[in-house]
């Protein structure tokens, strides 16, 4: 079985386009401390340290770690609180791979450090990392932030840098490309949104091609952040 973990605000048509998908989609709660743009982004309220384990935030329903649990995931919760100030908002916000962990380590919750510190880890500014990046795969990635493409150019990674704007987040300006979309299997990629409708949508398209990706639109709409599609196999 696959599920898809989305912001609770998903749109009926999202929501029907991931069933369709074969998705089983679980819901993250709001965080009621969190300012409302960001307050039911998966990739603001856990982490998935591995395919086995999980983290939430502190302050996180019971029901939501029962939930976690009846798929057989190990459940952490952090010991930071989540608050609308950064950076004690982006506590969770952080890009994993096999390979590394990348962050502003200065922010990030100690329990997960304590969880992937055998890896590479990566330090830089943007502490909304994992906003600010797609990862499509150990090796190759998209960001709209410029200190992530250098720093992930310097050790070897195809990225592919792309301007920020564009993308909609409700009561904000505008929203990141990592917050748009989630890999569903290695060759496919879900976004919340039309790359045909983003003016740098060719750009990705041909990045995503040379990679032997596969795009998918869950809705004909111009792209939208909603904190990263989490997809797990169990």
């Amino acid at each position: 079985m696959k599920y898809a973990f989305v912001d609770f605000r998903i749109s009926f048509e999202e929501l029907f386009a991931l069933e369709n998908l074969n998705c089983k989609v679980i819901l993250c709660e709001p965080c009621n401390s969190l300012y409302p743009a960001i307050c039911g982004h998966p990739d603001i309220l856990m982490h998935f340290i591995d395919n086995n384990n999980a983290i939430i935030h502190k302050d996180a329903s019971s029901t939501f770690e029962e939930t976690l649990k009846s798929l057989n995931l190990t459940v952490l919760r952090s010991t930071s609180t989540l608050t609308d100030k950064y950076p004690n908002d982006i506590i969770l916000n952080a890009v994993n791979t096999p390979d590394f962990f990348m962050h502003n380590i200065r922010y990030t919750d100690k329990t997960l450090l304590e969880n992937i510190n055998h890896k590479t880890l990566i330090n830089i500014n943007q502490g909304y990392t994992k906003c600010s990046t797609v990862v499509l795969s150990n090796k190759a990635f998209i960001t709209s932030d410029i200190c992530i493409y250098k720093e992930l150019n310097n050790y070897g990674y195809d990225v592919l840098l792309i301007p920020p704007g564009d993308i909609l987040l409700p009561h904000l300006n505008y929203g990141f490309i990592g917050g748009t979309c989630g890999m569903i299997d290695s060759k496919t990629i879900v976004f919340y949104g039309d790359l045909d409708l983003y003016p740098h949508g060719n750009l990705i398209k041909r990045f995503l091609d040379k990679h032997g990706i596969t795009p998918i639109s869950l809705v004909n709409s111009q792209l939208i952040d909603r904190g990263s599609i989490y997809f797990l196999d169990i």
